[in-house]
C-alpha cells in the first residue's frame, strides 16, 4: 500500500535499549539469510505475474508461498488458509504458526501482503513477502519462547480487506480478545529502486487511533531500530505506521511496528514494479534486520551448543572475497583465499535471475561477452557465499 509518511527522526539504537545488546547466536542466525534465497524468490514472486485479489494469479502466488513453507519442513497442522470475502471477491490469507516453548498461547506475529494491484508488485510486496519467507526458513527449528504467526494477507491494496477479517474476526471476536498477541510486525515496500542509495530503512510506530497502546509501539519500535543495526549494515529512521496491514490490529488496541523503504521507489502501483527495479540486496539486508528482530521479539534461544553451532554455522566472511574493477570492461579479477587449494565457483547472472556466466576456478573471468549493464556474481567455496553487485560497461 502507497504510504505517504512523513520522516519524523533518525534513530541511532542507543541509549534506552541498555538491554538489547548482541547475542552472537541471533547474530549468527541472521548471518544465514541468502542472497540467492532473497534473489530467487523475488524472481519467483516477479513471474506469478499481477496479483488481484480474487484472481488466479493472486491464488497462484498463495499456494506458491504454501510451497516454500512445506519445503522448509512446517506441517500440514501448522499451515492455515484463512479465507474471507468482500462484495463479490473471494480470497484468503495464509497463517503459519510456530509454538513457543514458554508462552505457546501468546503471539508475536510477522506479516505482509502478497496481493497487487498493477504489475507484478515485486516491491509492493514480493519484498515483503520474500524476508518473510527467509524469516521462516531460517526460525523454523529454533526454540522461541513466545509463538510466531507468519502471516500472508491478501485484499491488501483494496482495503485491508484480509488483515481487517483476521483483526476483526479471528484476534479480535464479539469485544473480546481471542488471540494474545504481543505485537504485530508488518512488512511493506522494502525492496528499493535499484540505483538508489538503499542504506536505510524506516522502523514505524503507532502514533493515533487508540493511545493507550501508543507508549507500547514506541518501545518496540526503538527495539526494532536497534535490533537492525545489530544485525543488519542497515541505518534507520523512525517514522509512523500508515495504511498497511497493521492498521486494523492498531484499531483492537494491538501494539504494532514495521517496516518500510526509506529511500522511496515510487514504483508501486505500475507496471514498473518489477524484478528489474527492485534492489536484491536492499531486501537482503532487511532480511538480516528481520531475522535478528524476530529472535529478540520472541526470544529465541541464545545457547551456541556445539551441534547447534554446526547447525546455524553462519557462512564464512571473515577471509574476504574481491571482486574488482567495478564497472568492469574485459577481465573481472576474483580474489578468494587459499584459491590455489580449494576450489571455487564465480556465477554472474542477470536482473531477471538467468545464469549468463559460471566458471570454475578462475580468478580471471572475461566479461566481455556480456552486454553493458548491472549484473550479480556470486563465488561460493565449500563454506563460502557472497554475492555483489557489479557494473559491466
Amino acid at each position: 500500500m502507497k504510504k505517504f509518511t512523513p520522516f519524523l527522526c533518525t534513530a541511532l539504537a542507543v541509549g534506552s535499549l541498555n538491554a538489547q545488546t548482541l547475542i552472537q547466536a541471533y547474530k549468527n542466525r541472521a548471518d544465514l539469510v541468502s542472497q540467492p534465497n532473497i534473489t530467487a524468490n523475488l524472481q519467483d514472486f516477479s513471474n506469478l505475474g499481477v496479483k488481484t485479489t480474487g484472481s488466479v494469479n493472486n491464488a497462484n502466488t498463495l499456494a506458491w508461498i504454501k510451497g516454500k513453507y512445506t519445503s522448509y519442513g512446517y506441517s500440514a497442522s501448522q499451515i492455515t488458509e484463512d479465507p474471507f470475502t468482500f462484495g463479490s471477491t473471494s480470497s484468503k490469507n495464509l497463517v503459519i504458526t510456530k509454538t513457543g516453548t514458554v508462552y505457546p498461547n501468546k503471539y508475536v506475529i510477522i506479516c505482509g501482503h502478497y496481493d497487487t494491484i498493477t504489475g507484478p508488485g515485486t516491491n509492493d510486496n514480493g519484498s515483503g513477502t520474500s524476508v518473510i519467507l527467509e524469516v521462516a526458513r531460517i526460525l523454523k527449528d529454533i526454540p522461541t519462547e513466545y509463538s510466531i504467526k507468519f502471516i500472508h494477507f491478501s485484499g491488501e491494496e483494496q482495503g485491508l480487506y484480509g488483515s481487517s477479517h483476521y483483526a476483526n474476526s479471528v484476534a479480535y471476536q464479539s469485544g473480546i480478545k481471542k488471540l494474545d498477541i504481543k505485537l504485530i510486525f508488518n512488512l511493506d515496500q522494502v525492496g528499493g529502486q535499484l540505483g538508489n542509495v538503499n542504506s536505510k530503512i524506516i522502523c514505524e510506530k503507532d502514533t493515533g487511533g487508540q493511545s493507550g497502546n501508543n507508549a507500547a509501539s514506541k518501545t518496540v519500535t526503538d527495539q526494532l531500530a536497534a535490533c537492525t543495526t545489530l544485525y543488519s549494515p542497515l541505518q534507520t529512521s523512525i517514522s509512523n505506521a500508515y495504511s498497511s496491514d497493521y492498521m486494523p490490529f492498531e484499531q483492537k488496541g494491538y501494539v504494532i511496528t514495521g517496516f518500510y523503504e526509506y529511500t522511496r521507489s515510487y514504483n508501486e502501483h505500475t507496471v514498473d514494479d518489477t524484478f528489474a527495479n527492485v534492489d536484491p540486496v536492499y531486501v537482503f539486508k532487511v532480511a538480516k534486520a528481520a531475522v535478528g528482530a524476530m529472535q529478540h521479539f520472541a526470544t529465541a534461544s541464545s545457547t551456541v551448543t556445539a551441534a547447534s553451532a554446526a547447525r546455524e554455522k553462519p557462512l564464512q566472511t571473515s577471509e574476504p572475497v574481491k571482486m574488482y574493477p567495478n564497472p568492469v570492461k574485459n577481465i573481472l579479477t576474483v580474489e578468494v583465499p587459499d584459491s590455489n587449494t580449494k576450489p571455487f565457483s564465480v556465477e554472474i547472472t542477470n536482473l531477471a535471475g538467468k545464469s549468463v556466466l559460471k566458471e570454475e576456478n578462475n580468478t580471471q573471468v572475461n566479461v566481455s561477452g556480456l552486454s553493458n549493464g548491472v549484473y550479480f556474481c556470486t563465488v561460493k567455496t565449500e563454506n563460502t557465499s557472497v554475492t555483489r553487485k557489479i557494473i559491466i560497461e
